[in-house]
């Protein structure tokens, strides 16, 4: 963003935010057109700020903020229509999608595909829908939108994915039948049944057996990506363990 911009009515979720100074907060936001930002927002913990009641997270909001720095000042905030309040284990889903955005995205990078994912993620936690659904979909969106995405056109050899055959997935070389030599050589994997590779390609999770093995092989794939950093929603949020 260029010097002293200002940013009027931006669609936006708050990620994160933490006490500053004696009255206000920095909140890490997720925008549509900008990316992830830090924003100041200058009193809001003062009793009587507008900015108070609005800057909730998993809440859709329209934001104001202007600055060319490192962290913005945000001037105004308000909701942008209805969602439900999140609970339970939903709740604790939406924290594991927000801490994936903060530690996979770069600030001021923006992905207006998958602001709108993690939007439709929301919505559909707040509706009740299967947990691992909502997430497997976030993650291959994660994944695609940042230039991770899955390989699933096609197999390593450039044959299509034949349902029922084991294949290994081979991070950064993408899926090889198990009976060829790319796959008995490799040193490590994850083993899918071609069905699920074809699943995942049309983003169809209606099979338990696809939502199984996808979940060991995204998992697999962002904990690459993430460069060792351990996910802290997964550590301790164990009640998480079967849908992450």
């Amino acid at each position: 963003m260029s010097l002293k911009q200002r940013v009027a009515q931006q669609p936006a979720w708050i990620l994160h935010a933490f006490p500053w100074r004696e009255t206000s907060l920095i909140v890490e936001v997720f925008t549509r057109d900008h990316g992830r930002l830090a924003l100041a927002a200058k009193g809001a913990r003062r009793p009587m700020s507008e900015l108070r009641g609005v800057l909730m997270a998993f809440q859709p909001l329209l934001l104001d903020f202007t600055g060319g720095g490192e962290v913005k000042t945000l001037t105004r905030g308000e909701w942008r229509g209805a969602q439900a309040l999140l609970t339970g284990r939903a709740l604790l889903c939406a924290y594991y999608l927000n801490e994936l955005l903060l530690k996979l995205t770069a600030r001021e990078d923006p992905h207006p595909a998958l602001f709108d994912a993690y939007e439709l993620a929301i919505g559909a936690l707040g509706r009740g829908e299967v947990l691992p659904g909502v997430l497997r979909r976030f993650e291959l969106a994660l994944l695609r939108e940042l230039g991770y995405g899955l390989m699933l056109g096609s197999d390593g050899s450039g044959q299509p994915f034949q349902p029922g055959e084991p294949y290994l997935y081979i991070i950064e070389r993408g899926p090889w039948l198990c009976a060829s030599e790319v796959a008995q050589g490799a040193a490590d994997g994850v083993r899918v049944n071609g069905q699920t590779l074809l699943d995942l390609a049309a983003n169809d999770f209606g099979r338990h057996e696809t939502l199984h093995e996808a979940g060991h092989l995204l998992r697999a794939l962002i904990h690459h990506y993430l460069g060792g950093q351990p996910l802290q929603s997964r550590r301790i949020l164990n009640e998480l363990r079967n849908a992450l």
